[in-house]
């Protein structure tokens, strides 16, 4: 029986964190275990920092955002002796399990520790982008959604006034649940997302008849959306291979675009981390307490190697493997229902 369990958050941080960890140390401690946490995601285990983690320290979290661990996008597998470290400090810490908090890339990493290296392991679901593959919903996603929604119905009142297209640029560097999800409850008048190429033509066709008749037209866009014509150029990649957006961000590049086409003034904003930061909503502290809860009790369980998932509106544990295989993009009957709104 595990007795002491490493809690570390990965990758970038989004709200439901703090209430994961605190479901998580709560709920070990009815198994009678201890917790600690590694500080900076996987960087914490690459160099043994960690600090504790009981009652007192967990207490006041549950509406707090961002990660009291602090994060990181280490990959210890891109490191010299990253692996050896990890393996080393945590029989130095006297681990008997880890649970990793992240998205896919350091699921992935938690995934290849225990296939390769035999690390009892159990990994618990964080994306805003909500993106991950076998569970229906991710913490994050909801509260960072609220935040957008509410920019772009403030961006589209600003426009209204001086009669302009608006071009809110969101995050999702793969899939556009956020940009789809805040295009249709915002009511806007397009989504561009990463699942298809910008359709340039139709979109500013539709937005001057939008424009026409409303005085105001509302583009969401998710951040990595291709557009037509442009030089992708060299490509400078990050630890887990994933591209480094350009400086200048796709919401002015698309505004310019538009107002060229159309001959309407345009503007763009973009929220970026914004969205990030912040109490979590309901729906995310719940969820965020529930699958920390569920980690624990796949711990106790000796049940390694896998990922706390909501299926409908159960929490499961599924494997890691399958888990991190591949993305959950925005299927095309996603888009259908979307396009439904844009009239």
């Amino acid at each position: 029986m595990a007795k002491k369990i490493g809690i570390l958050t990965g990758g970038g941080d989004c709200p439901g964190l703090n209430p994961a960890i605190r479901g998580c140390v709560l709920r070990a401690q009815d198994h009678g275990f201890e917790c600690i946490g590694l500080l900076e995601g996987w960087k914490g285990l690459v160099e043994g920092k960690s600090m504790p983690l009981g009652l007192e320290d967990v207490t006041e979290i549950v509406n707090k955002g961002g990660t009291i661990l602090g994060t990181s996008r280490t990959n210890p597998f891109k490191k010299e002796n990253g692996v050896k470290n990890c393996l080393d400090n945590f029989k130095k810490l006297g681990l008997d399990a880890l649970v990793a908090m992240g998205g896919e890339d350091t699921l992935g990493v938690a995934g290849k520790f225990y296939k390769e290296h035999q690390v009892p392991v159990v990994g618990v679901p964080k994306t805003m982008d909500n993106d991950l593959s076998v569970t229906d919903y991710t913490f994050g996603f909801d509260t960072a959604t609220t935040v957008a929604v509410d920019a772009a119905e403030r961006l589209r009142d600003t426009g209204r006034s001086h009669r302009r297209i608006m071009v809110l640029e969101v995050m999702g560097r793969h899939a556009g649940w956020v940009a789809l999800f805040t295009a249709v409850a915002s009511g806007a008048d397009w989504v561009c997302l990463p699942e298809e190429p910008v359709e340039l033509e139709a979109m500013c066709s539709h937005l001057k008849k939008i424009h026409a008749k409303r005085k105001v037209a509302l583009v969401i866009a998710s951040e990595a959306v291709t557009i037509p014509g442009e030089d992708a150029g060299k490509e400078e990649l990050d630890d887990f291979g994933h591209m480094l957006l350009k400086k200048r961000g796709v919401g002015e590049r698309l505004s310019e675009l538009i107002e060229k086409e159309t001959k309407i003034e345009t503007r763009a904003a973009v929220i970026g981390h914004i969205q990030r930061g912040g109490a979590p909503t309901l729906f995310d502290r719940i969820l965020g307490l529930r699958v920390g809860v569920k980690a624990a009790d796949l711990v106790a369980q000796k049940s390694f190697g896998q990922m706390v998932a909501l299926k409908g509106n159960e929490v499961v544990g599924v494997s890691l493997e399958e888990a991190t295989k591949e993305l959950k993009v925005v299927p095309q009957d996603w888009l259908k229902f979307a396009k439904i709104f844009f009239k």
